[in-house]
C-alpha cells in the first residue's frame, strides 16, 4: 500500500510505520496449547521504513514493484484470531506448515508472473519466518537449498515472530549483508494469506 501511495504521486515522501504487541494478547484464561505455543514463539516489534518517488540519493537504492497478494477461501481455522469479550484468542494450526508446502509454491508463481519475473530471476527470497518449520517449509516449496534463508532463522531465533514487522527486520539483514539484485519478499498472515513485493537492490558504482 505503502508503494502503492508514493508511486501514484510524484515527489511524495511516505512514512511505513508496522507496530506489533503480541504479548499483550495472551490469554491467561483458557491456556489453550496454541496460546502457549504463540507465547513462546511471538515478541513484540516495530518497524519503519521511508518510501518515496524521488530519484534516490544514498549509495545503495532499493526500488520497489508492485505487490501482490493470495488469499486463499475457507482457511479461517488455520491460522487466524478468535475474538471475543475477553480478548484476541489466537488459532495456529499444526497444518500451516503442510499447507505452506502443498501452496506456497504456486502463490508465489502468481506473484512472479504478476511482476513479469521468473523463479530464475530471483536472486534472494526475503520471507516471513513464521517458525522453524514453516521457514523450512518455504525452502522445500521453492526448491531453495537447505539453510539459504539464513537472515530468517536468525531473526527467528533472535527476536521471536513478531507479526508483521518480522519481514522488514529480515529486510534489513540482508541489506546490511551487501546483498544485491532481484529480490522478492514474502510474508504469510491470518486469513491464510500470502502477501509478495518484489524489490530491485543496487549498489553504487565504484
Amino acid at each position: 500500500m505503502a508503494q502503492s501511495l508514493a508511486a501514484g504521486k510524484p515527489g511524495a515522501k511516505i512514512l511505513l510505520v508496522v507496530i506489533e504487541t503480541c504479548s499483550v494478547s495472551f490469554r491467561a484464561d483458557r491456556l489453550q496449547k496454541s496460546d502457549i505455543i504463540a507465547t513462546v514463539l511471538f515478541g513484540d516489534g516495530s518497524a519503519a521504513a521511508c518510501l518515496s518517488s524521488n530519484a534516490p540519493v544514498l549509495k545503495k537504492t532499493v526500488i520497489l514493484g508492485p505487490g501482490h497478494q493470495k488469499i486463499w477461501p475457507d482457511t479461517l481455522g488455520i491460522m487466524g484470531w478468535d475474538v471475543d469479550e475477553t480478548g484476541f484468542g489466537v488459532v495456529f494450526d499444526r497444518s500451516i506448515p503442510t499447507f505452506v508446502t502443498k501452496e506456497f509454491a504456486g502463490a508465489t508463481e502468481g506473484a512472479l508472473k504478476a511482476a513479469n519475473l521468473n523463479h530464475a530471476q530471483i536472486d534472494r527470497y526475503v520471507c516471513h519466518p513464521g517458525g522453524a518449520k514453516v521457514v523450512d517449509a518455504i525452502e522445500g516449496a521453492l526448491h531453495l537449498n537447505q539453510g539459504s534463508l539464513d537472515a530468517e532463522r536468525d531473526t527467528l531465533r533472535d527476536v521471536g515472530n513478531m507479526s508483521a514487522p518480522t519481514v522488514m527486520f529480515v529486510l534489513k539483514s540482508v541489506l546490511d549483508a551487501g546483498k544485491t539484485g532481484q529480490m522478492m519478499a514474502c510474508a504469510l498472515g491470518p486469513g491464510f494469506t500470502a502477501s509478495f513485493l518484489p524489490f530491485h537492490v543496487s549498489a553504487e558504482a565504484a
